[in-house]
């Protein structure tokens, strides 16, 4: 199994009274953006608890997580930061056509600690030296880098600070970067920001139109559980999921945003 799978693997395994070993009982496997770590690990206990099918959660960068699939890698449920991703698995029938459906718009913001001295209020103002080092999610293969490489070129900022940049390997390890002080600042997610301890602002999405962070899930056509799936699906998208999706920031599904 790839090093990338296990790197940032969350495991969240709640029997709710069934045992998960049992013959015929789902267990659902699902590969899941960074940026929703924390909605997830809410949502997935309420899920479990309602239905009595126990998660695994695995927590990635969406590229990343989308090569995993392409190679095989036992997932029933891919719930991506960009659209794009879900939809080529699809194009492939990797993941099935039918299922696709979109679950939240995500938002970027710029993060720095509680207790720094730098509380940049818009993202022009990272051109300024103090920010040594500017820490933003992979755009090779993270939604969430894309959207904050885009957001620094239509500022005008983006050949001065090129050089000062570091690259997490997801938002997640990008939060991480600025929480341990390793660099100054970090452009990362809304769902992970609302739920620090630090200073953010948010970034205008019409900084970032190209990538606008229109999130989408997709049941994998190898899933042995494909109607377990879609009740998580149909969970994370009903009256007990939404809720929580929009406590950490993100944008509910609108008629303008589905497939």
């Amino acid at each position: 199994m790839a090093r990338g799978w296990c790197v940032f693997l969350m495991t969240i395994l709640l029997l709710s009274g069934c045992n998960a070993e049992q013959p015929g009982t789902a267990s659902l496997t699902v590969a899941a953006a960074a940026d929703l770590m924390p909605a997830f690990t809410e949502i997935g206990p309420l899920f479990t608890a309602r239905t009595g099918i126990p998660i695994v959660f695995n927590f990635g960068s969406t590229g990343q997580l989308a090569q995993q699939i392409e190679r095989g890698a036992p997932v029933d449920l891919f719930y991506a930061a960009n659209r794009s991703f879900v939809e080529g698995l699809a194009a492939q029938q990797i993941v099935d056509p039918s299922s696709l459906t979109v679950y939240a718009q995500g938002r970027i913001t710029i993060w720095t600690r509680a207790d720094s001295n730098l509380h940049p209020q818009q993202i022009s103002d990272l051109i300024d030296p103090v920010y040594q080092r500017i820490a933003i999610a992979n755009p090779e293969h993270a939604p969430y880098g894309q959207a904050a490489r885009e957001a620094l070129e239509r500022a005008g900022i983006w050949d001065e600070v090129q050089d000062r940049l570091v690259f997490g390997e997801n938002v997640a390890q990008t939060l991480t970067f600025a929480d341990t002080g390793n660099v100054e600042v970090a452009i990362v997610a809304l769902s992970l920001s609302v739920q620090s301890n630090g200073h953010w602002v948010i970034i205008p999405a019409e900084l970032h139109p190209d990538h606008p962070l229109i999130q989408m899930a997709g049941i994998v056509r190898s899933s042995r559980y494909p109607a377990a799936a879609r009740q998580f699906m149909e969970f994370v998208n009903g009256p007990e999921g939404q809720p929580i999706m929009e406590k950490y920031g993100f944008v509910l599904p609108t008629t303008s945003n589905t497939p």
